[in-house]
Protein backbone atom coordinates (compact mmCIF):
# COMPACT_ATOMS: atom_id res chain seq x y z
CA UNK A 1 0.00 0.00 0.00
CA UNK A 2 1.15 3.45 -0.84
CA UNK A 3 2.57 6.21 1.82
CA UNK A 4 0.28 9.16 0.94
CA UNK A 5 2.76 11.91 0.59
CA UNK A 6 3.14 14.35 3.80
CA UNK A 7 1.70 17.55 2.41
CA UNK A 8 4.23 20.61 2.55
CA UNK A 9 3.16 23.19 5.12
CA UNK A 10 2.59 26.56 3.58
CA UNK A 11 4.86 29.25 4.63
CA UNK A 12 8.30 29.39 6.21
CA UNK A 13 7.38 28.20 9.57
CA UNK A 14 9.51 30.66 10.85
CA UNK A 15 8.51 32.09 14.82
CA UNK A 16 10.03 35.38 14.07
CA UNK A 17 10.92 37.70 11.21
CA UNK A 18 14.66 37.39 12.49
CA UNK A 19 14.66 34.08 11.25
CA UNK A 20 12.07 34.57 8.29
CA UNK A 21 14.60 35.60 5.32
CA UNK A 22 17.02 32.38 6.54
CA UNK A 23 14.40 29.74 6.36
CA UNK A 24 12.83 31.29 2.88
CA UNK A 25 16.66 31.52 1.08
CA UNK A 26 16.96 27.64 2.36
CA UNK A 27 13.24 26.37 1.50
CA UNK A 28 12.83 28.57 -1.59
CA UNK A 29 16.55 28.57 -2.99
CA UNK A 30 16.36 29.53 -7.07
CA UNK A 31 12.40 30.56 -7.16
CA UNK A 32 12.99 34.22 -8.01
CA UNK A 33 12.55 36.71 -5.01
CA UNK A 34 13.16 40.21 -6.74
CA UNK A 35 12.19 41.58 -9.59
CA UNK A 36 13.90 45.46 -10.29
CA UNK A 37 14.48 47.15 -13.33
CA UNK A 38 18.24 47.26 -13.94
CA UNK A 39 19.10 49.56 -16.80
CA UNK A 40 15.90 49.03 -18.67
CA UNK A 41 15.80 45.63 -18.37
CA UNK A 42 13.80 43.50 -15.68
CA UNK A 43 16.18 40.94 -13.45
CA UNK A 44 15.09 38.97 -10.92
CA UNK A 45 17.31 37.95 -8.21
CA UNK A 46 16.74 34.56 -6.31
CA UNK A 47 15.73 33.29 -2.69
CA UNK A 48 19.16 32.13 -2.55
CA UNK A 49 21.10 35.26 -3.72
CA UNK A 50 18.77 37.46 -1.39
CA UNK A 51 19.58 35.18 1.22
CA UNK A 52 23.83 35.62 1.25
CA UNK A 53 23.33 39.06 0.50
CA UNK A 54 21.19 39.84 3.85
CA UNK A 55 23.63 37.67 6.05
CA UNK A 56 26.26 39.68 4.25
CA UNK A 57 25.03 42.59 5.39
CA UNK A 58 23.53 41.13 8.55
CA UNK A 59 27.81 40.16 9.51
CA UNK A 60 28.90 44.02 8.16
CA UNK A 61 26.68 45.65 10.46
CA UNK A 62 27.17 43.74 13.79
CA UNK A 63 30.83 44.69 12.32
CA UNK A 64 30.11 48.24 12.70
CA UNK A 65 28.91 47.71 16.34
CA UNK A 66 25.29 46.67 15.59
CA UNK A 67 23.74 45.17 19.24
CA UNK A 68 20.38 43.55 19.57
CA UNK A 69 17.80 46.13 20.19
CA UNK A 70 19.30 48.86 18.48
CA UNK A 71 17.54 51.06 16.56
CA UNK A 72 18.68 51.38 12.75
CA UNK A 73 16.56 54.43 10.39
CA UNK A 74 16.09 52.95 6.87
CA UNK A 75 15.37 56.16 4.79
CA UNK A 76 14.93 55.05 1.20
CA UNK A 77 12.27 54.98 -1.42
CA UNK A 78 10.85 51.10 -2.05
CA UNK A 79 13.38 49.15 -3.91
CA UNK A 80 15.14 46.10 -3.10
CA UNK A 81 17.88 47.61 -0.94
CA UNK A 82 15.32 48.83 1.24
CA UNK A 83 13.92 44.94 1.55
CA UNK A 84 18.10 43.67 1.84
CA UNK A 85 18.44 46.11 4.69
CA UNK A 86 15.27 45.63 6.75
CA UNK A 87 16.14 41.91 6.67
CA UNK A 88 19.96 42.34 7.70
CA UNK A 89 18.76 44.81 10.42
CA UNK A 90 16.12 41.98 11.38
CA UNK A 91 18.52 39.40 11.35
CA UNK A 92 21.15 40.65 13.44
CA UNK A 93 18.65 41.29 15.90
CA UNK A 94 18.57 45.06 15.58
CA UNK A 95 14.68 47.21 15.39
CA UNK A 96 14.14 49.23 12.07
CA UNK A 97 12.48 52.40 12.05
CA UNK A 98 11.19 53.37 8.42
CA UNK A 99 11.62 56.66 7.25
CA UNK A 100 9.58 57.68 4.35
CA UNK A 101 11.79 59.18 1.46
CA UNK A 102 9.35 62.19 1.24
CA UNK A 103 9.96 63.63 5.26
CA UNK A 104 11.34 66.55 5.12
CA UNK A 105 14.63 66.87 7.08
CA UNK A 106 13.04 68.09 10.39
CA UNK A 107 10.81 65.10 10.17
CA UNK A 108 13.72 63.05 9.44
CA UNK A 109 15.19 64.39 12.70
CA UNK A 110 11.54 63.99 14.45
CA UNK A 111 11.58 59.70 13.46
CA UNK A 112 15.35 59.23 14.26
CA UNK A 113 15.11 61.06 17.68
CA UNK A 114 12.47 60.10 19.26
CA UNK A 115 13.27 56.54 18.41
CA UNK A 116 16.65 56.73 19.73
CA UNK A 117 18.56 55.66 16.12
CA UNK A 118 22.02 54.75 16.47
CA UNK A 119 22.52 54.06 12.75
CA UNK A 120 21.09 55.18 10.08
CA UNK A 121 20.27 53.57 6.10
CA UNK A 122 19.48 55.87 3.50
CA UNK A 123 19.11 55.61 -0.24
CA UNK A 124 21.30 58.12 -1.88
CA UNK A 125 22.85 61.70 -1.18
CA UNK A 126 20.18 63.37 -1.59
CA UNK A 127 18.67 61.24 1.35
CA UNK A 128 21.81 61.61 3.41
CA UNK A 129 21.83 65.73 2.84
CA UNK A 130 18.32 65.33 5.20
CA UNK A 131 19.93 63.94 7.88
CA UNK A 132 23.85 66.25 7.60
CA UNK A 133 21.13 68.91 7.73
CA UNK A 134 19.90 67.98 11.16
CA UNK A 135 22.83 66.19 12.34
CA UNK A 136 23.73 68.50 15.15
CA UNK A 137 19.69 67.33 16.86
CA UNK A 138 20.67 63.71 16.84
CA UNK A 139 23.71 63.12 19.10
CA UNK A 140 22.82 58.90 19.49
CA UNK A 141 23.10 58.89 15.67
CA UNK A 142 26.82 57.46 15.03
CA UNK A 143 27.15 56.43 11.36
CA UNK A 144 24.76 57.13 8.44
CA UNK A 145 25.68 54.64 5.27
CA UNK A 146 24.16 55.27 2.01
CA UNK A 147 22.79 52.38 -0.12
CA UNK A 148 24.21 53.69 -3.46
CA UNK A 149 28.15 53.63 -2.43
CA UNK A 150 28.27 52.36 1.19
CA UNK A 151 26.22 48.31 0.63
CA UNK A 152 29.02 46.57 -1.41
CA UNK A 153 32.11 47.67 1.12
CA UNK A 154 29.73 46.71 4.03
CA UNK A 155 28.72 43.15 2.26
CA UNK A 156 32.48 41.86 1.84
CA UNK A 157 33.19 43.23 5.82
CA UNK A 158 30.71 40.77 6.49
CA UNK A 159 31.85 38.36 4.25
CA UNK A 160 35.40 38.60 7.15
CA UNK A 161 33.02 36.84 9.61
CA UNK A 162 31.21 34.13 10.66
CA UNK A 163 27.67 33.09 9.17
CA UNK A 164 26.97 31.87 12.48
CA UNK A 165 26.90 35.04 13.92
CA UNK A 166 23.60 35.79 12.55
CA UNK A 167 22.08 32.80 13.11
CA UNK A 168 22.90 33.16 16.92
CA UNK A 169 21.45 36.51 16.65
CA UNK A 170 18.16 35.51 14.84
CA UNK A 171 17.61 32.80 16.99
CA UNK A 172 17.87 35.25 20.13
CA UNK A 173 15.16 37.00 19.48
CA UNK A 174 11.74 36.65 20.94
CA UNK A 175 8.09 36.92 19.70
CA UNK A 176 7.98 40.15 22.28
CA UNK A 177 10.82 41.56 21.51
CA UNK A 178 10.27 44.80 19.24
CA UNK A 179 10.81 44.24 15.56
CA UNK A 180 10.06 47.74 13.85
CA UNK A 181 8.74 51.03 14.96
CA UNK A 182 6.57 52.81 12.72
CA UNK A 183 5.56 55.92 12.20
CA UNK A 184 2.58 57.21 11.58
CA UNK A 185 2.42 59.60 8.68
CA UNK A 186 -0.37 61.70 11.23
CA UNK A 187 -3.12 63.44 9.76
CA UNK A 188 -3.30 64.70 12.52
CA UNK A 189 -0.30 65.93 14.72
CA UNK A 190 3.14 64.90 14.80
CA UNK A 191 3.89 61.04 14.35
CA UNK A 192 3.28 58.75 17.00
CA UNK A 193 5.53 55.50 16.99
CA UNK A 194 3.89 52.45 17.23
CA UNK A 195 6.30 50.04 18.41
CA UNK A 196 5.35 46.40 16.40
CA UNK A 197 7.08 43.37 18.01
CA UNK A 198 7.94 39.93 16.03
CA UNK A 199 4.99 38.53 17.37
CA UNK A 200 3.21 41.35 16.46
CA UNK A 201 3.72 40.87 12.55
CA UNK A 202 4.24 37.36 12.55
CA UNK A 203 0.78 36.29 13.87
CA UNK A 204 -0.35 39.15 10.95
CA UNK A 205 1.57 37.05 8.12
CA UNK A 206 -0.36 33.48 9.65
CA UNK A 207 -3.61 35.93 9.38
CA UNK A 208 -2.62 36.63 5.71
CA UNK A 209 -1.81 33.30 4.85
CA UNK A 210 -4.48 30.97 6.14
CA UNK A 211 -6.66 33.65 4.50
CA UNK A 212 -5.33 32.45 1.10
CA UNK A 213 -5.42 35.78 -0.72
CA UNK A 214 -1.77 35.28 -1.33
CA UNK A 215 0.00 31.56 -2.52
CA UNK A 216 -3.26 29.97 -3.79
CA UNK A 217 -2.38 30.97 -7.46
CA UNK A 218 0.03 29.91 -10.17
CA UNK A 219 3.42 29.25 -9.32
CA UNK A 220 4.74 31.71 -11.05
CA UNK A 221 2.63 34.38 -9.09
CA UNK A 222 3.89 38.01 -8.44
CA UNK A 223 3.39 40.88 -6.55
CA UNK A 224 3.86 44.53 -7.37
CA UNK A 225 4.78 47.01 -5.23
CA UNK A 226 4.76 50.64 -5.33
CA UNK A 227 4.11 51.84 -1.95
CA UNK A 228 6.20 52.91 0.39
CA UNK A 229 7.84 50.26 2.13
CA UNK A 230 8.19 52.63 5.38
CA UNK A 231 4.05 51.93 5.43
CA UNK A 232 3.13 48.94 7.32
CA UNK A 233 0.92 47.41 3.99
CA UNK A 234 4.19 47.35 2.08
CA UNK A 235 6.00 46.10 4.75
CA UNK A 236 3.59 43.36 5.60
CA UNK A 237 3.11 42.48 1.50
CA UNK A 238 7.13 42.32 1.98
CA UNK A 239 7.16 39.62 4.68
CA UNK A 240 4.16 37.78 3.18
CA UNK A 241 6.01 37.28 0.10
CA UNK A 242 8.71 36.25 1.62
CA UNK A 243 7.14 33.74 3.63
CA UNK A 244 5.55 32.04 1.15
CA UNK A 245 8.05 32.62 -1.90
CA UNK A 246 6.40 35.05 -4.22
CA UNK A 247 8.56 37.12 -6.70
CA UNK A 248 8.22 40.78 -5.19
CA UNK A 249 8.30 43.26 -8.29
CA UNK A 250 9.73 46.72 -7.41
CA UNK A 251 8.21 49.70 -9.22
CA UNK A 252 11.31 51.59 -11.25
CA UNK A 253 10.70 54.60 -8.63
CA UNK A 254 8.99 56.84 -11.33
CA UNK A 255 5.34 57.60 -10.04
CA UNK A 256 4.22 58.17 -13.84
CA UNK A 257 5.43 54.94 -14.68
CA UNK A 258 3.39 52.87 -11.87
CA UNK A 259 0.26 52.04 -14.86
CA UNK A 260 3.19 50.95 -17.83
CA UNK A 261 5.21 49.19 -15.48
CA UNK A 262 1.59 47.43 -14.47
CA UNK A 263 1.63 46.33 -17.67
CA UNK A 264 5.22 45.07 -18.14
CA UNK A 265 5.17 42.85 -14.94
CA UNK A 266 1.79 41.53 -15.13
CA UNK A 267 1.00 40.64 -11.36
CA UNK A 268 -0.98 38.48 -9.78
CA UNK A 269 -1.84 40.72 -7.17
CA UNK A 270 -1.51 44.10 -6.70
CA UNK A 271 -1.79 46.13 -3.24
CA UNK A 272 -2.98 49.51 -3.81
CA UNK A 273 -4.64 53.04 -2.10
CA UNK A 274 -7.64 54.12 -3.89
CA UNK A 275 -5.63 56.92 -5.57
CA UNK A 276 -4.29 54.64 -8.29
CA UNK A 277 -7.30 52.46 -8.74
CA UNK A 278 -9.28 55.78 -9.33
CA UNK A 279 -6.17 56.50 -11.88
CA UNK A 280 -7.01 53.54 -14.09
CA UNK A 281 -10.36 53.96 -13.92
CA UNK A 282 -10.53 57.04 -15.37
CA UNK A 283 -7.72 56.21 -17.92
CA UNK A 284 -10.63 52.70 -18.96
CA UNK A 285 -13.78 55.05 -18.83
CA UNK A 286 -12.86 58.29 -20.34
CA UNK A 287 -12.31 56.35 -23.36
CA UNK A 288 -16.03 55.57 -23.59
CA UNK A 289 -17.13 59.10 -23.15
CA UNK A 290 -20.49 57.96 -21.81
CA UNK A 291 -21.09 57.08 -18.24
CA UNK A 292 -24.46 55.70 -18.59
CA UNK A 293 -22.52 53.08 -21.12
CA UNK A 294 -20.30 52.32 -18.18
CA UNK A 295 -23.22 52.01 -15.72
CA UNK A 296 -24.77 49.69 -18.15
CA UNK A 297 -21.56 47.34 -18.79
CA UNK A 298 -21.20 47.30 -14.90
CA UNK A 299 -24.68 45.96 -14.29
CA UNK A 300 -24.81 43.09 -17.11
CA UNK A 301 -21.03 42.28 -15.82
CA UNK A 302 -22.35 41.94 -12.22
CA UNK A 303 -25.40 40.07 -12.81
CA UNK A 304 -23.02 37.66 -15.33
CA UNK A 305 -20.16 36.93 -12.54
CA UNK A 306 -22.79 36.26 -9.94
CA UNK A 307 -24.22 34.22 -12.42
CA UNK A 308 -21.02 31.98 -12.69
CA UNK A 309 -19.82 32.12 -9.11
CA UNK A 310 -23.20 30.52 -8.87
CA UNK A 311 -22.80 28.24 -10.96
CA UNK A 312 -25.78 28.65 -13.29
CA UNK A 313 -25.82 29.14 -17.26
CA UNK A 314 -26.22 33.10 -18.28
CA UNK A 315 -28.91 33.45 -20.47
CA UNK A 316 -27.88 33.99 -24.11
CA UNK A 317 -29.03 37.71 -24.64
CA UNK A 318 -27.05 37.94 -21.37
CA UNK A 319 -24.08 36.48 -22.42
CA UNK A 320 -24.59 38.65 -25.93
CA UNK A 321 -24.60 42.09 -23.83
CA UNK A 322 -21.53 40.47 -21.48
CA UNK A 323 -19.48 39.98 -24.87
CA UNK A 324 -20.65 43.47 -26.29
CA UNK A 325 -19.38 45.15 -22.94
CA UNK A 326 -16.18 43.06 -22.98
CA UNK A 327 -14.69 43.55 -26.49
CA UNK A 328 -15.45 47.28 -25.98
CA UNK A 329 -14.23 48.26 -22.48
CA UNK A 330 -13.67 44.88 -20.07
CA UNK A 331 -10.42 43.72 -22.44
CA UNK A 332 -8.74 46.97 -21.55
CA UNK A 333 -9.44 47.36 -18.19
CA UNK A 334 -7.57 43.49 -17.57
CA UNK A 335 -4.62 44.68 -19.76
CA UNK A 336 -4.52 47.84 -17.53
CA UNK A 337 -3.36 45.65 -14.63
CA UNK A 338 -1.31 43.45 -16.97
CA UNK A 339 -3.48 40.52 -18.01
CA UNK A 340 -2.82 38.49 -15.56
CA UNK A 341 -4.16 39.74 -12.05
CA UNK A 342 -5.98 37.80 -9.76
CA UNK A 343 -7.09 40.17 -7.24
CA UNK A 344 -5.97 43.34 -5.68
CA UNK A 345 -6.66 45.11 -2.41
CA UNK A 346 -7.38 48.80 -1.72
CA UNK A 347 -6.42 49.98 1.64
CA UNK A 348 -5.24 53.12 3.66
CA UNK A 349 -8.17 55.19 2.80
CA UNK A 350 -11.82 54.90 1.47
CA UNK A 351 -12.53 53.96 -2.04
CA UNK A 352 -16.08 54.33 -4.62
CA UNK A 353 -17.88 51.33 -4.25
CA UNK A 354 -18.95 51.64 -7.98
CA UNK A 355 -15.69 51.41 -8.83
CA UNK A 356 -14.94 48.21 -6.80
CA UNK A 357 -18.22 47.06 -8.62
CA UNK A 358 -17.25 48.45 -11.89
CA UNK A 359 -13.63 46.18 -11.58
CA UNK A 360 -15.31 43.33 -10.20
CA UNK A 361 -17.78 42.98 -13.29
CA UNK A 362 -14.99 43.55 -16.39
CA UNK A 363 -13.23 40.87 -14.27
CA UNK A 364 -10.28 42.52 -12.65
CA UNK A 365 -11.47 42.16 -8.06
CA UNK A 366 -10.51 44.89 -6.24
CA UNK A 367 -11.29 44.08 -2.60
CA UNK A 368 -10.91 46.73 1.05
CA UNK A 369 -9.44 45.95 3.49
CA UNK A 370 -9.18 47.65 6.70
CA UNK A 371 -6.63 47.88 9.31
CA UNK A 372 -3.98 50.76 11.23
CA UNK A 373 -0.39 50.59 11.40
CA UNK A 374 -1.38 49.73 15.10
CA UNK A 375 -2.77 46.37 14.46
CA UNK A 376 0.43 45.78 12.31
CA UNK A 377 -1.55 46.67 9.06
CA UNK A 378 -4.69 44.98 8.66
CA UNK A 379 -7.58 43.62 10.84
CA UNK A 380 -10.48 42.64 7.91
CA UNK A 381 -10.09 41.24 4.37
CA UNK A 382 -12.14 40.14 1.76
CA UNK A 383 -10.79 37.27 -1.35
CA UNK A 384 -12.71 35.85 -4.15
CA UNK A 385 -14.97 33.65 -2.13
CA UNK A 386 -15.62 35.81 0.69
CA UNK A 387 -16.31 39.96 -0.38
CA UNK A 388 -19.27 42.38 0.12
CA UNK A 389 -18.95 45.36 -2.09
CA UNK A 390 -19.36 48.59 0.18
CA UNK A 391 -17.51 46.50 3.19
CA UNK A 392 -14.14 46.35 4.26
CA UNK A 393 -14.69 42.35 4.38
CA UNK A 394 -14.48 40.57 7.27
CA UNK A 395 -11.87 39.71 10.45
CA UNK A 396 -9.06 37.98 9.96
CA UNK A 397 -8.94 34.45 11.80
CA UNK A 398 -7.71 35.59 15.49
CA UNK A 399 -9.23 39.01 15.15
CA UNK A 400 -12.23 40.24 17.35
CA UNK A 401 -14.30 43.09 16.24
CA UNK A 402 -16.58 45.15 18.69
CA UNK A 403 -18.64 48.34 18.02
CA UNK A 404 -18.48 50.94 20.90
CA UNK A 405 -21.75 52.47 22.02
CA UNK A 406 -20.80 55.89 20.42
CA UNK A 407 -20.06 53.60 16.87
CA UNK A 408 -16.14 53.42 17.67
CA UNK A 409 -14.52 50.11 15.76
CA UNK A 410 -12.51 48.49 18.69
CA UNK A 411 -9.81 45.51 17.62
CA UNK A 412 -8.69 42.53 19.93
CA UNK A 413 -6.35 40.35 18.70
CA UNK A 414 -2.31 38.77 18.52
CA UNK A 415 -2.05 41.43 15.98
CA UNK A 416 -2.31 44.70 18.05
CA UNK A 417 0.18 46.46 19.50
CA UNK A 418 1.39 47.16 22.88
CA UNK A 419 1.47 51.07 22.32
CA UNK A 420 3.45 53.65 21.40
CA UNK A 421 7.31 54.98 21.93
CA UNK A 422 7.72 57.20 24.04
CA UNK A 423 4.54 58.40 24.06
CA UNK A 424 1.44 57.57 26.95
CA UNK A 425 -1.43 58.74 24.44
CA UNK A 426 -4.73 57.75 25.63
CA UNK A 427 -6.81 58.98 23.15
CA UNK A 428 -7.16 57.30 19.52
CA UNK A 429 -5.18 54.28 19.21
CA UNK A 430 -5.46 53.48 23.41
CA UNK A 431 -5.59 49.77 24.16
CA UNK A 432 -7.72 49.23 26.77
CA UNK A 433 -8.60 45.83 28.42
CA UNK A 434 -7.11 44.35 25.39
CA UNK A 435 -9.25 46.34 22.59
CA UNK A 436 -7.44 49.26 20.47
CA UNK A 437 -9.82 51.81 19.95
CA UNK A 438 -9.45 52.72 16.30
CA UNK A 439 -10.80 56.27 16.53
CA UNK A 440 -12.86 54.77 12.94
CA UNK A 441 -16.76 54.28 12.97
CA UNK A 442 -18.39 51.32 11.64
CA UNK A 443 -21.38 48.67 11.57
CA UNK A 444 -21.09 45.51 11.99
CA UNK A 445 -23.79 43.61 10.33
CA UNK A 446 -25.22 39.89 10.61
CA UNK A 447 -22.62 38.08 8.79
CA UNK A 448 -19.99 40.23 10.64
CA UNK A 449 -18.88 42.61 7.42
CA UNK A 450 -17.47 45.50 8.96
CA UNK A 451 -18.49 48.72 7.20
CA UNK A 452 -16.77 52.43 7.57
CA UNK A 453 -18.64 54.66 8.39
CA UNK A 454 -16.76 57.56 8.96
CA UNK A 455 -13.78 58.88 11.39
CA UNK A 456 -14.83 60.86 14.85
CA UNK A 457 -12.19 63.37 14.19
CA UNK A 458 -13.75 63.84 10.88
CA UNK A 459 -17.03 64.11 11.18
CA UNK A 460 -18.67 67.62 9.98
CA UNK A 461 -21.78 68.72 12.53
CA UNK A 462 -23.34 71.66 10.76
CA UNK A 463 -24.61 74.50 12.47
CA UNK A 464 -28.24 72.83 11.82
CA UNK A 465 -27.07 69.49 13.60
CA UNK A 466 -26.90 67.35 10.69
CA UNK A 467 -23.76 64.49 10.46
CA UNK A 468 -22.14 64.71 7.74
CA UNK A 469 -18.63 62.11 6.65
CA UNK A 470 -16.62 64.16 4.32
CA UNK A 471 -15.43 60.68 2.54
CA UNK A 472 -18.64 60.57 0.82
CA UNK A 473 -19.55 63.25 -1.37
CA UNK A 474 -15.80 63.62 -1.72
CA UNK A 475 -15.09 59.98 -3.74
CA UNK A 476 -18.56 61.06 -6.13
CA UNK A 477 -16.81 63.74 -6.82
CA UNK A 478 -13.14 62.12 -7.29
CA UNK A 479 -14.91 59.48 -9.81
CA UNK A 480 -15.21 62.51 -12.16
CA UNK A 481 -11.52 61.95 -14.46
CA UNK A 482 -11.44 65.98 -14.28
CA UNK A 483 -11.08 66.26 -10.49
CA UNK A 484 -8.10 64.88 -8.45
CA UNK A 485 -9.06 65.50 -4.48
CA UNK A 486 -11.69 66.91 -3.16
CA UNK A 487 -12.16 68.33 0.42
CA UNK A 488 -15.42 68.58 2.05
CA UNK A 489 -15.26 71.49 4.96
CA UNK A 490 -18.30 72.40 7.02
CA UNK A 491 -18.49 72.09 10.95
CA UNK A 492 -20.70 74.07 12.69
CA UNK A 493 -21.29 76.35 9.63
CA UNK A 494 -24.66 76.35 7.66
CA UNK A 495 -24.24 74.10 4.87
CA UNK A 496 -20.86 72.44 3.47
CA UNK A 497 -18.26 73.67 1.03
CA UNK A 498 -15.68 71.94 -0.89
CA UNK A 499 -11.89 72.80 -2.11
CA UNK A 500 -11.48 70.94 -5.37
CA UNK A 501 -8.27 70.06 -7.07
CA UNK A 502 -8.26 69.56 -10.63
CA UNK A 503 -6.23 66.37 -12.37
CA UNK A 504 -3.88 68.41 -15.04
CA UNK A 505 -3.13 64.91 -16.40
CA UNK A 506 -6.92 64.72 -17.52
CA UNK A 507 -7.88 68.83 -17.96
CA UNK A 508 -5.15 70.01 -19.57
CA UNK A 509 -5.39 67.41 -22.33
CA UNK A 510 -9.11 68.52 -22.53
CA UNK A 511 -8.31 72.43 -22.53
CA UNK A 512 -5.89 72.02 -25.41
CA UNK A 513 -8.70 70.42 -27.30
CA UNK A 514 -10.78 72.94 -26.82
CA UNK A 515 -8.28 75.69 -28.09
CA UNK A 516 -7.73 77.35 -24.49
CA UNK A 517 -5.37 79.91 -24.91
CA UNK A 518 -3.48 79.19 -21.50
CA UNK A 519 -4.15 75.79 -20.58
CA UNK A 520 -1.77 75.93 -17.40
CA UNK A 521 -3.83 74.43 -14.07
CA UNK A 522 -3.21 77.54 -12.36
CA UNK A 523 -5.39 79.39 -15.71
CA UNK A 524 -7.81 76.56 -16.10
CA UNK A 525 -8.72 77.03 -11.99
CA UNK A 526 -10.48 80.47 -12.99
CA UNK A 527 -11.85 79.84 -16.41
CA UNK A 528 -15.38 79.52 -17.02
CA UNK A 529 -15.72 76.85 -18.57
CA UNK A 530 -13.41 74.57 -16.39
CA UNK A 531 -16.45 75.96 -14.02
CA UNK A 532 -19.00 75.00 -15.99
CA UNK A 533 -17.44 71.19 -16.43
CA UNK A 534 -16.44 70.91 -12.71
CA UNK A 535 -20.39 72.43 -12.01
CA UNK A 536 -21.65 69.41 -13.54
CA UNK A 537 -20.06 67.25 -11.97
CA UNK A 538 -20.67 68.73 -8.10
CA UNK A 539 -24.18 69.24 -9.38
CA UNK A 540 -24.30 65.19 -10.14
CA UNK A 541 -22.74 64.25 -6.71
CA UNK A 542 -25.02 66.67 -4.92
CA UNK A 543 -28.18 64.63 -6.25
CA UNK A 544 -27.05 61.27 -4.39
CA UNK A 545 -27.34 63.13 -1.20
CA UNK A 546 -29.87 64.69 1.11
CA UNK A 547 -30.32 68.47 0.84
CA UNK A 548 -28.46 69.34 4.01
CA UNK A 549 -25.37 66.87 2.74
CA UNK A 550 -25.33 69.01 -0.09
CA UNK A 551 -21.97 71.37 -1.12
CA UNK A 552 -23.79 74.09 -1.71
CA UNK A 553 -20.67 76.57 -2.81
CA UNK A 554 -16.79 75.55 -3.65
CA UNK A 555 -13.76 76.61 -5.04
CA UNK A 556 -10.81 75.33 -7.18
CA UNK A 557 -6.91 75.79 -6.07
CA UNK A 558 -4.99 76.19 -8.88
CA UNK A 559 -2.68 73.56 -8.04
CA UNK A 560 -3.04 70.10 -6.44
CA UNK A 561 -2.39 68.90 -2.53
CA UNK A 562 1.14 67.15 -2.26
CA UNK A 563 3.13 65.28 0.67
CA UNK A 564 6.14 68.10 0.20
CA UNK A 565 3.84 70.64 1.00
CA UNK A 566 2.46 68.03 3.97
CA UNK A 567 -1.10 68.45 3.00
CA UNK A 568 -0.88 64.49 1.91
CA UNK A 569 0.44 61.60 3.42
CA UNK A 570 2.71 59.48 2.18
CA UNK A 571 -0.33 56.95 1.25
CA UNK A 572 -2.06 60.35 -0.13
CA UNK A 573 -4.65 60.28 2.36
CA UNK A 574 -5.46 63.94 2.98
CA UNK A 575 -4.15 65.89 5.95
CA UNK A 576 -7.85 67.91 6.64
CA UNK A 577 -6.25 69.78 9.50
CA UNK A 578 -3.45 70.81 7.63
CA UNK A 579 -5.98 71.81 4.48
CA UNK A 580 -8.57 73.35 6.77
CA UNK A 581 -5.71 75.43 8.26
CA UNK A 582 -3.56 76.03 5.04
CA UNK A 583 -6.55 77.46 3.36
CA UNK A 584 -9.24 78.48 5.68
CA UNK A 585 -8.79 81.96 3.38
CA UNK A 586 -10.55 79.78 0.72
CA UNK A 587 -13.14 78.65 2.76
CA UNK A 588 -13.98 81.76 4.14
CA UNK A 589 -14.94 83.43 1.40
CA UNK A 590 -16.81 81.16 0.07
CA UNK A 591 -19.61 81.75 3.44
CA UNK A 592 -19.01 85.63 2.63
CA UNK A 593 -21.83 87.37 0.94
Amino acid sequence: MAIPPVPVPRGTGSQTIADLIGLAADRFGETPAQRAQVGGTWRDTSFREVGDAVSELARGLIGLGLRPGDRVAILAATRPEWSLCDFAVTSAGGVVVPIYATNSPGECAWVAGDSGASLAIVEDAEQAAKLAAVRGELPGLREVLVMEDDLAALRERGRARDAGEVAERAGAVRRDDPYTIIYTSGTTGPPKGCVLTHGNYRSMIDMVVRQGTLGEGTDDELVYLYLPLAHSYALLIQLVCADLGICLAYFGGDPKRIVPELAEVRPTYLPSVPRIFEKIYTLVTSAVGDQGTVRAATDVGLRVRALERAGEPVPEELRSAFDAFDAQLFTNVRNAFGGRMRQATSGAAPIAKEILEFFYAAGAPVFEGYGMTETSTAATGQTLEDFRFGTVGRPYEGVELRIAEDGEVLIRGANVFGGYHNNADASFGAVEDGWLHTGDLGTLDADGYLTITGRKKDIIITAGGKNLTPANLENELKQSRWISQAVLYGDRRPYPVALICLDAEEVVPWAEAEGLEDASVAALATDERVHALIGGVVEAANERFAQAERIKRWAILDHDLSQETGELTPTLKVKRAVVHEQYAYVFEALYAN
